[in-house]
């Protein structure tokens, strides 16, 4: 199985290293000095790693055969793909590969289907879980532990419990203008007394 680990940003310095936005969990894994990586588009590629260095939170890399500045540049925005066996598992039970997450199907705690996962999009602050609707469309779930409460492989599903308005924007918590002319000390009273049981 094929799996995108990075992409290639822009050129860093004269001597052919280049900024790469990473898509992996394990980039000491997948992006090692040795690591021969195929790339879309794939005429640039394969491309073996020479080195690696982090530079300022970013990971710089260097690959074999290029030297310099101009052939860097000429590898800006090529996907870095690994070959990876469909069976391995992170070494962490509480991280997961994307090809794991993909198609399962996103559930309430009671059991409320909310939709499938069709893509993995990888931020610099999170990970996010798009998630095709039965209706058709999308929504984003932030995959933090707060909000994604439950990983299960076996039955394929994801359980949720997003605030309000995540997935029904009719729920959203929104302030009246009344409460704007009495103040936020008083919300905020009102906020304290509301029962706290679950939704």
């Amino acid at each position: 199985m094929q799996l995108v680990v990075a992409r290639i940003g822009r050129a860093h310095g004269i001597k052919g290293e280049v900024t790469v936005e990473v898509r992996t969990d394990e980039p000491e894994l997948r992006l090692g000095p040795g690591a021969v990586l195929a790339t879309d588009p794939a005429a640039t590629g394969p491309l073996t790693i020479e080195s690696g260095r982090v530079h300022s939170g970013r990971l710089l890399l260097r690959f074999e055969g290029v030297r310099d500045r101009s052939g860097a540049e000429a590898l800006r925005n090529t996907l870095l793909i690994a070959d990876v066996d469909p069976e391995e598992l992170p070494e962490d039970p509480e991280e997961f590969y994307d090809h794991q997450l993909i198609d399962l199907d996103v559930v309430l705690a009671d059991g409320t289907e909310i939709g499938r996962i069709t893509e993995i999009s990888h931020l610099p602050s999170q990970d996010l879980f798009i998630v095709e609707r039965p209706d058709g469309s999308e929504v984003m779930i932030p995959f933090v532990e707060e909000i994604v409460t439950e990983i299960d492989l076996e039955e394929q599903r994801a359980v949720i419990t997003p605030p309000p308005g995540l997935i029904d924007e009719s729920e959203a918590v929104v302030v009246s203008s009344r409460d704007e002319e009495t103040g936020s000390e008083e919300a905020a009273e009102k906020t304290d007394e509301a029962p706290k049981g679950d939704a």
